[in-house]
This record gives C-alpha cells, sequence and structure tokens, in this order.
C-alpha cells in the first residue's frame, strides 16, 4: 500500500514537472507573440510565481520519492536507467534555474517598457531567445526521463 502512495507522488511530481515545463512554455509564447509589454510583463509575473510554487515544489518531491521508491522495491541506484535519469534530471536542472532567472528579467524589461510607454528593448529579445534555447533540451529531459521511469531499459 506505501509503495503505490510513494508511487502515485512520485508520478504526480513527474506531472507537475512535464505539465507546468509546457503550460509555462506556451503562456509566455503566446504572450511574447503579441509584442505587448504589458501582456508580457503580467504573464510572466505569473509564470513567475507557478514556476516556484508548481516546478520547485515538484524539483524537490521528484528526488526525494525517486529514492524512497528505489529502496522500497529494490532497485540498486546504479542501474543505468536510473543513472541516465538522474544525469538528465541534472541536466535539466541545469537549464531551469537560469530560465527562472530569466523569466524575472523578461517581466522586468517588460514592465519598464509600460512605465516609459516605450517597445520592449533589444536586450528582452536577446533574453527570450536564450530562454527558449534553455527550454527546449530541459523539456526533452523530462520527456526521456517519463519514457526511462517507464521503460526501465537495461543497459
Amino acid at each position: 500500500m506505501m509503495i503505490d502512495f510513494v508511487r502515485w507522488l512520485h508520478v504526480i511530481g513527474a506531472t507537475v514537472l512535464l505539465g507546468t515545463g509546457a503550460g509555462i512554455a506556451f503562456f509566455m509564447l503566446m504572450a511574447h507573440r503579441t509584442r505587448s509589454p504589458t501582456l508580457i510583463a503580467h504573464t510572466a509575473h505569473i509564470v513567475v510565481i507557478a514556476d516556484w510554487v508548481f516546478t520547485a515544489s515538484a524539483v524537490v518531491i521528484q528526488p526525494l520519492t525517486g529514492l524512497w521508491l528505489a529502496h522500497m522495491i529494490g532497485w540498486p541506484l546504479t542501474e543505468g536507467w536510473i543513472l541516465l535519469s538522474v544525469g538528465l534530471y541534472v541536466l535539466t536542472g541545469i537549464f531551469w534555474l537560469p530560465v527562472v532567472r530569466i523569466q524575472k528579467k523578461m517581466r522586468d524589461l517588460a514592465l519598464q517598457a509600460v512605465r516609459e510607454r516605450t517597445d520592449l528593448p533589444a536586450r528582452y529579445d536577446h533574453l527570450f531567445r536564450i530562454w527558449f534555447a534553455c527550454g527546449v533540451p530541459a523539456f526533452f529531459s523530462v520527456l526521456a526521463i517519463l519514457w526511462l521511469m517507464i521503460a526501465r531499459p537495461v543497459f
């Protein structure tokens, strides 16, 4: 019974990571396409909150429930799929941390443009390109981790 609960927590954490990541990316991209500083500032404000409330919570829950689950089932942490999952998880984090900071900067630049009644500055577009470039490998890493959790390939 306890193992089912831990597995459920682990799946919920993975779902939150994937869903929040995809949702944040979608809403930021749609706001960016409008070129409206007001809309971008508002969207980025909500996205930053969502990242801290949902993504950060899941980032903490995932390794804890993963370790707990592996221990309960008896999987050695040296299994190839577990090691690869952990490596991809670290890679995801390496890309996610700058994204959170970049989202704040993009929000601040959009707010400045609203206050000054100007267009978005070139710095905003530069940050958006970095944000996008970091998001793609992070997103696909999460997808790969989910596949590894389900398939548990032997290698």
